[in-house]
């Protein structure tokens, strides 16, 4: 695992440390072997500066390092001997685990272990002593110690690493999770107000419109109706985005205003939607259709208020004089809401549209997992624009 092409700081100063440590010992006298091949005691400074210069490897060239110390210590043994030559041989096992490729670290300590158990066989063999054990024990300590040393070491960097690229990853999904979440919040914010707000204002656009287009000052009671369902939407329109408004800053709590209408309150909405309508000729009706009218979850009721709230804004917008019709129904684990009026051109003024109310059904009805029809549709000879959603009220739905 060569991390560079120099050697460390670090490695620098075990390699100057340990000559100068071994010619301090050299210089004492301090020897750990006598009556050698080599009995000259500056011969045995030769292994000891070879070592030292693979300190510098230790690093950034593990392998090479511990098969020329090898060399290096075996050569040793044919000299006066250096302890600083053994104690830098060690470094260079332990370095060659701790620093060299997985392989390298796998190999390295059972190799190790196999050169004691050998050695430690063949000096008592040879000697017929028990004190040849401790032959063997010198060279587990000399090789098979540092091997296990650096296996530790190496695992628990490992384990460190694994845990950082683990941390690095949790906080990247828990910030994307915060990037989807805030979108999808913006979204719904987007629907919320849409949906609550675009009646009100397109009531105010047609009929104020109605009203600059009067020119008949023998008729001022047109204009005082006119100007009356102006008021009246701007009214409401303030108060539910005062509601709005009041949900963003107070999110909670028993004082809070309700966040979610539900299918209760349909009755109000359709009178509602009935009385500013009535001037473009459109009568708005109720057909509850559902047994029991039992409670459903949260989620479904308040896309199923906004799916009728949105058609019925675009109603107001759109459609041609003549029947506005809201139908209810519940089939098992099926909701289906329903919302037809007359498709054509009508002289009445119109408010612009933006299409984001579709837009904004089509999202509500996804999220649940339901589906969404809207289009023209024929009936009883008439052309028809409806809205048909179909929604699942079950258990597990999304969002619930």
């Amino acid at each position: 695992m060569s991390l560079s092409s120099r050697p460390h700081r670090h490695d620098v100063l075990i390699a100057v440390t340990g000559l100068v440590g071994g010619l301090a010992l050299w210089a004492a006298g301090l020897h750990t072997q006598g009556g050698r091949l080599f009995g000259a005691h500056w011969v045995a400074l030769v292994p000891l500066a070879v070592t030292a210069g693979l300190e510098l490897l230790r690093r950034c060239r593990p392998r090479t390092a511990i098969v020329l110390g090898t060399f290096a210590l075996l050569a040793d043994q044919f000299t006066t001997g250096s302890l600083a030559t053994v104690l830098m041989y060690t470094d260079l096992v332990y370095a060659a685990v701790v620093y060299g490729s997985p392989a390298a670290a796998r190999r390295i300590p059972v190799a190790t272990f196999l050169v004691t158990v050998a050695v430690t066989i063949g000096f008592f063999a040879w000697f017929r002593d028990a004190e040849a054990l401790l032959i063997g024990v010198v060279t587990g300590l000399v090789s098979f110690a540092p091997a296990i040393t650096g296996v530790s070491v190496r695992n628990h960097r490992d384990a460190a690493e694994t845990a950082r690229l683990r941390a690095d990853q949790t906080a990247l999904l828990a910030e994307m999770d915060r990037v989807q979440a805030v979108t999808a919040e913006r979204s719904r914010m987007a629907r919320e107000l849409h949906d609550m707000v675009a009646g009100h204002l397109s009531a105010i656009a047609i009929h104020s419109t109605a009203a600059l287009s009067i020119d008949d000052p023998a008729d001022p009671a047109t204009s005082r109706d006119a100007l009356g369902v102006i008021r009246e939407n701007s009214v409401e329109g303030l108060a539910e985005m005062r509601r709005l408004i009041g949900l963003l800053r107070e999110p909670g709590g028993d004082d809070a205003p309700a966040a979610a209408p539900t299918l209760a309150s349909l009755d109000v909405l359709v009178g509602q939607a009935g009385a500013t309508s009535a001037p473009s000729g459109l009568t708005v009706t109720l057909d509850d259709g559902r047994e029991g009218a039992g409670k459903l979850p949260a989620p479904v009721e308040l896309a199923a208020y906004r799916i009728v709230q949105e058609s019925l804004t675009n109603a107001l917008k759109h459609a041609a004089p003549g029947p506005v019709e809201v139908r209810l129904g519940r089939s098992g684990n099926r909701l289906t809401v329903e919302v037809s009026s007359v498709a054509g051109d009508r002289p009445d003024p119109r408010a612009p549209g933006s299409g984001a109310g579709l837009a904004g059904m089509r999202e509500r009805v996804a999220l649940l997992g339901g589906t969404l029809e809207a289009g023209p549709v024929s009936g009883d000879g008439t052309a028809l624009w409806r809205v048909r959603a179909v929604l699942p009220v079950g258990e597990g739905i999304p969002g619930r």
